[in-house]
């Protein structure tokens, strides 16, 4: 699996830039950078949008995640439903920088979710690793899928890192509990598999990026349902 490629304060500034001084399209801008990705146009033109409205300091490493109350997360989820706004307005007044976050809110609060108090934590993400057996990995995850997939209360609560219990409820999802067992090996390799194995392994990436597409569609769609009202 690719990693996600991370771009410097310098580079983003850069394209922003290049992109108001020039007039050139989003893509050119991509092109005479080298960002070499499916979705750059998309991208640099959010970087623009946010470089315009903040300035520079809106590409700052960020040393955690912001707090937001559950209180603000109503009011902005409120203020959007009664039509006080559109999503990039909301992301502009309350300097919110990621849309994901904000349409995460919605969906929460039409699904009758309770938005919570945001607390980073960062404990649970600093804590070293530690030895578990097979039968703990499986309450631990079973916990944690039972109550929203929360990582971090998982973490928090069975004394282990919070990279742990995300791993091992993706392994679990995926392949189900023989996958939590300790086999101290890695996957076998593509040239290891049978012909049967290597069509079952392709099957099941198809599965998850299909799920995957489904939810960001139905997402994307009650988005621009709730847009329009």
């Amino acid at each position: 699996m690719s990693r996600k490629v991370k771009y410097t304060k310098e580079l983003k500034i850069k394209a922003c830039e290049l992109y108001l001084s020039s007039g050139i399209s989003y893509a050119d801008v991509a092109k005479q950078l080298g960002i070499m990705r499916r979705n750059s146009k998309d991208m640099i033109r959010y970087w623009v949008r946010m470089y315009k409205t903040y300035g520079a300091k809106v590409f700052d490493d960020k040393p955690h995640n912001k707090s937001y109350s559950k209180e603000f997360k109503e009011m902005v989820v409120k203020e959007y439903l009664e039509g006080k706004g559109s999503l990039l307005d909301l992301m502009d007044k309350y300097e919110i920088y990621s849309p994901a976050t904000v349409l995460r809110w919605i969906n929460d609060y039409n699904n009758d979710i309770e938005l919570k108090d945001y607390s980073p934590m960062s404990e649970v993400y600093m804590k070293d690793t530690r030895k578990t057996t097979f039968d703990e990995r499986i309450e631990i995850v079973k916990w944690c899928i039972e109550h929203d997939r929360n990582f971090k209360e998982a973490a928090l609560n069975f004394d282990c890192s919070y990279a742990q219990v995300r791993s091992w409820v993706i392994k679990y999802e995926e392949n189900g509990e023989e996958a939590l067992l300790d086999k101290r090996g890695h996957r076998k390799e593509e040239k290891e598999l049978s012909d049967i194995e290597k069509a079952e392994r392709k099957i099941a990436k198809l599965e998850k990026e299909n799920e995957r597409l489904k939810i960001k569609y139905e997402l994307l769609k009650k988005a621009e349902t709730l847009e329009r009202r």
